[in-house]
This record gives C-alpha cells, structure tokens and sequence, in this order.
C-alpha cells in the first residue's frame, strides 16, 4: 500500500503574536524552513511528502505560501478559527490566497485546546463550528481536521467521523497509509540539528521506536479519555 511521509510545520520566522507557554521550540527560521523545503523538492518523489502547518499563524502566508510557490509544492494548512483575523494570524483575505493556490485548508478546531478534555458536546462545537466557518469562508467543503497537540482518543476520532471529515492528522510520527483517516505527522522543530531535521525528513524510525508509535496509536484509538 502506497504510504508517505508528512510534516508538520507550526510558525516560521519572527513569532508576532505572544506564544503559548511551551510554543517556542516549533518555530523555524526561515532558513530551516528553506532547507527542509529544498530537501522535499529535490526529493525523488516530493509527492511523497505531504506538507503541512497547524495553528493559522500569518507566517503561513507571508512565508511559506511564496516559498511552496517557488518549489512547486503544496500544503496543508489547518486553522484556528477563533484566531481568524486576530494579530499574527491568518484572516479571511490571506485564507482566500491560500485557497485560490491550491492549497487546501483545514480545521484545528476554534481554540487551542486538546479534544479529549472537552466534554461531548463542546467537542461537537468544536468540530462542527470550525468546519463550517471554514467552508463559509472557503466556498467549498472543509473535510480535513489536524489533531491539536496530536491528542486524540476513540472518542475523538469517532466525533471526527460523526462531523465528516475524512482526513485526521495526527502527530504520531512515521509515515502514513494512502486512504487511511488516521494519518500521522512529524514536526520539525527549531531546535533540531540539520541531522535530525533530515532524519526526519527520511521518514525512517528505528524499529523500537516504530514499536512504541503502533502501540501506542493502538490504544489512543480504542481508549476513551475524556
């Protein structure tokens, strides 16, 4: 079954909005953001990556859109709507942009918080109210969703299902299945070295490490936390 690898971008650049606490290791500098760009590119198969940005910050459009441009390539990019418009942030212009490029936008739900922790219908809120904003905004249906902090339980994912999305990214690591609805994802982070920055950009994962990753996404997906 075919499979690919795929990344998870957070903000690039100067930061111009206040950071939540522990947000600051997953912003790249531009030229991290570069290399890893340029690796993908001259990858034999760059559609083998899939590229990704969580959170809606404006660096998504003032840096990474004209750099995928420039590569050829495409993103992801899954929003907070409660930050639509705020300072830092995408808003509606940027978001039509991003749309009118091929590149395909997606929900991390209204507020930055961890799904498993919301009650059911909070999570309902938080699923359906998102998407739909979206797709107001976009003109056109929102099926994907990126997991916030990558947490998730059987709960959520079946709340994901319930709201039609097709499409789950988690933040589990290693490569994902074409046609899966669970797909992970690995971030690359500011304070990587150029080896672990490739290393991750390989895909490859060390066997035990492999182990614990298909362990552990086997429980998340029959546990309920919340």
């Amino acid at each position: 079954m075919t499979t690919g690898t795929s990344i998870i971008f957070h903000g690039i650049g100067t930061p111009e909005r206040a950071l939540e606490p522990d947000e600051a290791p997953y912003w790249l500098s531009v030229s991290q953001f570069e290399y890893a760009l340029d690796r993908i590119a001259q990858a034999p198969d760059p559609d083998h990556f899939t590229i990704t940005f969580d959170d809606g910050n404006l660096s998504d459009y003032s840096i990474a859109l004209p750099a995928l441009a420039a590569r050829n390539l495409r993103g992801r990019f899954f929003v907070l709507t409660d930050r639509i418009g705020q300072v830092g942030s995408l808003d509606v212009e940027h978001l039509h942009t991003l749309r009118d490029a091929g590149m395909t936008i997606g929900s991390h739900g209204i507020a930055h918080t961890a799904w498993p922790a919301l009650d059911d219908a909070a999570l309902v809120e938080e699923l359906c109210a998102s998407r739909a904003e979206l797709e107001k905004i976009c003109g056109h249906p929102v099926t994907e969703a990126g997991i916030p902090f990558g947490r998730y339980d059987a709960r959520v994912l079946r709340a994901l299902r319930d709201a039609g999305y097709t499409a789950a990214w988690s933040s589990d690591g290693g490569n994902w299945r074409a046609n899966s609805f669970l797909r992970p994802r690995t971030s690359l982070r500011g304070d990587m070295s150029t080896h672990e920055m490739n290393a991750t950009l390989s895909g490859q994962m060390p066997p035990l490490r492999r182990l614990r990753r298909a362990l552990g996404m086997s429980r998340r997906r029959w546990m309920t936390t919340g």
